[in-house]
This record gives structure tokens, sequence and C-alpha cells, in this order.
């Protein structure tokens, strides 16, 4: 009797792409409950997993505990907001664990003025809400190459 040894799984460039996105980290801060569940299933369809906070504080005790690679911040939070959250983030005395995290603005201000407000308070993009699928696609993938860039050059 011949016993056969289960197939190996092919390993295509979708894998390793699908492999890529499964080990990005990011954290999606969003008060609203819906926006999240709608924000994080776009994620899911498009690849990335992600875990949801609904504050500032929030955003800064994840981000000290765990290193991610992408911030996606609502603007308008209770408590404390994208903008009070992302300048402790930036602050060299704060203990997130990477203070040049790519943070991506996530509003409903759409209004003249608004994203060269979220860029000079320090985030590194902006997308407006209601969020269009592909805009989130493009904007992630772009930040994910350049997250990916700066890490394997720090490393080396």
């Amino acid at each position: 009797m011949v016993i056969k040894k289960p197939a190996k799984p092919i390993v295509t460039r979708h894998t390793l792409s699908e492999e890529k996105k499964r080990s990005i980290r990011i954290l999606l801060a969003e008060d609203n409950p819906v926006n999240q569940k709608v924000a994080q299933k776009m994620l899911e369809k498009f690849g990335y997993y992600s875990d949801a906070v609904s504050n500032g504080f929030e955003v800064i005790k994840a981000l000290s505990m765990i290193a991610y690679d992408i911030v996606l911040m609502d603007v308008v939070m209770p408590d404390m907001d994208g903008f009070e959250a992302t300048a402790k983030i930036r602050d060299p005395e704060s203990k997130v664990i990477n203070h040049r995290i790519p943070i991506i603005a996530l509003t409903a201000n759409a209004m003249k003025g608004d994203r060269e407000k979220c860029l000079s308070a320090g985030m590194d993009d902006y997308i407006t809400k209601p969020v269009k699928p592909q805009e989130l696609l493009d904007v992630l993938e772009k930040w994910v190459l350049k997250t990916k860039r700066f890490s394997s050059s720090a490393r080396s």
C-alpha cells in the first residue's frame, strides 16, 4: 500500500500578494459603529485585516502596544479627536511604538482647506466620507508600498 503525501499548495504571485496584505496591520479609528463595520468590510474585501477603536485615547493605547503599519483616522471623535491623537502620535515623548506611522485622515469635511488642515496637523493623506472603495484601496496601496519600502531599508 502506497501512502500519498498531501500536495503542497502552489505559491503564485497572487498568494504572495495576499500573504503580504495579511501581514499589514491597520488600525481603524472610527467612533460610529456602522462606519466601523463598513470600513472593516471594505478592508477585508481588499484582503486587509484591521483592528478598530472608537476614540483618540484608544488609538494611543493601541499604538503603544502594537506595531501597526497604518492608521485610518477619523477626524471627529469623542473624548480625543483625530487631530489631538495625531499630535500625540507624532510627539517623540509619547509611548507609541512608531511616531512616523502613516496616518490617513477619514473625514466628512470636504471643504476647501480641510485636506491642508489634516496634512499640516501631521496626517499623511486624506480621504473624504463617504469612503469610495477604489479611493481607499488606492491610498492604502500607496502607503503599504511606502511603509514596506521604509521598513525593509531600515532593517538593512
